[in-house]
């Protein structure tokens, strides 16, 4: 058989003209210093761009004090808080990564971002807070609380972990292999 019918005869992904219209928006506090850091994110931007838009928005963080009480802790996560809402748009749904949000397996995610890519959600803002979470509207706007672990992660380093688990979502979603 020739290429061209090959080709032809190959079935296409159900996600082909679909992948290209969702927008996943990583909606992040502070900015990335560590080469390394900025390194791993630039390798999984470039290989999420064959299956969707993909956008990464920092908003300027605020120094905490070592002895912040919560008062003040508080002020700080509204003040990041207005900050991050301002980047997130009426029809986005919106993910917050959160100690005590859901924890998901690689699939169910993979299977979360594709049934709101079904449902004509084409726009998906992921929201990871500063060193002390995320405020409270923040909190109020968000569609799903998403937890990768109990454990604390540096939110730098839970940039890059949060493109490479969207990478294998969409490498399943595609039937595509990937690493178990």
């Amino acid at each position: 058989m020739t290429r061209e019918k090959e080709r032809a005869f190959a079935r296409p992904s159900p996600f082909s003209d679909r992948r290209k219209q969702v927008k996943i928006t990583l909606i992040t506090v502070g900015k990335i210093k560590e080469k390394y850091l900025k390194d791993a994110i630039a390798e999984y931007s470039k290989r999420l761009s064959r299956y969707c838009k993909l956008e990464l928005v920092e908003v300027a963080d605020e120094k905490t004090p070592d002895q912040a009480g919560e008062t003040l802790e508080e002020q700080i996560r509204d003040r990041e808080g207005e900050r991050i809402l301002k980047q997130i748009r009426e029809d986005m749904y919106v993910i917050t990564l959160e100690i005590g949000g859901k924890m998901l397996s690689s699939e169910e995610l993979a299977d979360k971002i594709e049934k709101l890519g079904i449902q004509g959600h084409s726009s998906i803002a992921f929201v990871i807070g500063g060193s002390i979470g995320l405020g409270k509207e923040v909190l109020a706007r968000s569609d799903f609380a998403l937890s990768f672990s109990k454990m604390t992660f540096p939110h730098q380093l839970m940039r890059v972990i949060l493109l490479e688990q969207v990478y294998r979502s969409y490498r399943i979603i595609n039937g595509e292999p990937y690493h178990k």
